[in-house]
């Protein structure tokens, strides 16, 4: 599903199911600190929920493309 609607984010993510915070501002054409802002003061990112692994803030690559979609708010 991914690969066929947003196939840049696919080149992204590589066939992992997270992509990082920097990958997440590049798709979504916004800083990277405005991305960790909205994250520390709402708790998600435009809809998305960040999950912390390994000291990493990773963004689940179907939400990305669920709220590239526009199907998220």
């Amino acid at each position: 599903m991914v690969s066929e609607n947003f196939p840049e984010l696919a080149a992204v993510a590589k066939g992992r199911d997270f992509i990082t915070l920097r990958e997440l501002s590049k798709a979504l054409n916004r800083a990277e600190q405005t991305l960790r802002k909205l994250h520390c003061t709402q708790g998600e990112v435009y809809g998305i929920r960040l999950h912390k692994i390994g000291g990493r803030l990773l963004a689940s690559v179907a939400d990305t493309a669920a709220l590239l979609n526009g199907s998220k708010k």
